[in-house]
């Protein structure tokens, strides 16, 4: 199951503590070194969409501590900075500042939590007046944030529509994926990629009337559609009214967000395998009226698929 939204708390290192010590000699004075600084944290974007689902397990990432400072006037090692890699496409929210960072290309990085600086050791504390300081700081805490990340698949099309408008299957047929396809709705509980000609092809589980209320499935993969290049509009030759069908899952769109109304769309009436050819001729033609492209297709129909493949490059 492909993990999109979770939250998550990253921290950077501790910095070490700044040391007490005095030499063994007589009047030789304060020795303490200071602490090694904190190690940093970073975020890299990368191409396994898959990455979040670790954090399922482990809601919580550190980076390392800087090491205490030593007598003879020693510093401790800095803390090593670490990388948390994230899908690419994710967008960072800091759950209490509400700051947003969004890594939209494979290998953007981003620090996202700075680690704390050492401390000094009681001999940064010398001086005339003070021969003998017996303290020393103690390192800063690392910086800690409390973060929510929502993955938003950037693909080059996405395949909308009600549930059973026959997208899995149209997306196993198109690619080498092979996503559980069954006649009844929401067997798709997790978006479904697959790979056509090196472009992606996101299989977005089906909407129905009230989803950006949360209804069915409700928004939690309309933010999918945000970053998708071209919507693949699945219209079953099954609909008892197809143009209504279209007209519903399009209210949804805009009133999840209406950018997802000027995005590029071509229909697909699927399933043409079920009806006879008068039939579907009376839906393109209803369909046409929208002033669109529509695209017969069925998956018993290879020619229809290979006009598909022709159109989407």
């Amino acid at each position: 199951m492909l993990i999109d939204e979770i939250e998550v708390t990253f921290k950077g290192g501790d910095g070490g503590n700044g040391k007490v010590s005095f030499g063994k000699m007589a009047k030789s004075g304060p020795d303490g070194g200071n602490g090694g600084d904190g190690g940093d944290l970073w975020v890299e974007s990368a191409s396994d969409l898959t990455l979040l689902n670790r954090f399922s397990a482990q809601p919580f990432v550190e980076s390392h501590n800087g090491r205490h400072g030593d007598k003879k006037k020693m510093s401790g090692l800095a803390g090593d900075d670490i990388t948390v890699y994230l899908p690419v496409g994710t967008t960072i929210i800091d759950t209490e500042s509400n700051e947003q960072a969004d890594l939209d290309k494979v290998g953007k990085r981003i620090l996202l939590c700075k680690g704390g600086k050492g401390g000094d050791g009681n001999w940064e504390f010398r001086g005339p007046t003070n021969t003998t300081p017996l303290y020393a700081q103690k390192g800063e805490k690392g910086q800690l944030r409390h973060l929510k990340l929502i993955l938003k698949l950037i693909s080059d099309y996405g395949l909308i529509g009600f549930p059973n408008a026959g997208k899995s299957s149209l997306l196993a047929e198109l690619t080498n994926a092979n996503p559980k396809v069954a006649n009844y709705a929401f067997t798709t509980l997790s978006p479904n990629l697959g790979v056509l000609n090196k472009k992606i092809i996101a299989d977005i589980p089906g909407l129905i009337e009230g989803a950006h209320e949360g209804k069915g499935l409700g928004i939690k993969f309309l933010k999918h559609i945000e970053k998708v290049r071209l919507l693949l509009h699945c219209i079953s030759s099954e609909a008892e009214d197809v143009v209504a069908d279209y007209r519903t899952i399009r209210e949804e769109l805009g009133s999840y967000n209406k950018e997802l109304l000027t995005k590029k769309e071509i229909i697909l009436l699927t399933k043409t395998d079920l009806l006879d050819k008068k039939q579907v001729d009376e839906r393109l033609k209803k369909l046409a009226k929208l002033g669109l492209e529509v695209i017969p297709v069925s998956i018993h129909d290879p020619a229809s698929i290979d006009k598909l493949v022709t159109i989407l490059g």
